[in-house]
């Protein structure tokens, strides 16, 4: 069986980690995700995806990430089962996050910008790895 998820979008919140009876650290956050299509005419739509991180993924997360910033996640997604306040049964489905990254450049936010540094890349000069080449090159083995 197969059930892996793979995200990227922005934090919808400052992610804010808690601490199970056990002691074991937990940052459950939304990660806001457009759609790839958008009728003509009008706005992509936003999916906003529930995930749940745990142990050093959720203090990663909590150290490095912010409201508004851009972390692509890989994870399964999980369902539970549970009572709410009133009584009514519920179900929640959420992915729970094995592996995270950054993506995107620096934040507009004084606090990440003190946090994670910046690097600008060009990409059209040689020195810095990339190389532009044409899609139709002959030269290529297959």
């Amino acid at each position: 069986m197969i059930n892996n998820a793979t995200l990227m979008g922005r934090l919808t919140a400052d992610p804010e980690l808690r601490t199970t009876p056990n002691g074991v650290s937990v940052t459950p956050f939304t990660v806001a995700v457009d759609r790839k299509y958008a009728p003509s005419g009008q706005e992509r739509q936003t999916d906003f995806i529930d995930c749940v991180a745990w142990r050093q993924t959720a203090d990663f997360i909590t150290r490095y990430f912010h409201k508004g910033d851009l972390i692509a996640i890989e994870g399964e997604i999980q369902t539970r089962n549970f009572e709410d306040k009133n009584g009514n049964k519920r179900k929640a489905v959420e992915v729970v996050v094995s592996n995270v990254s950054f993506c995107g450049g620096k934040s507009n936010t004084a606090s990440t910008e003190q946090t994670k540094p910046s690097i600008d890349i060009n990409e059209d000069d040689p020195a810095n790895g990339f190389v532009v080449t044409d899609e139709n090159d002959d030269g290529l083995p297959f």
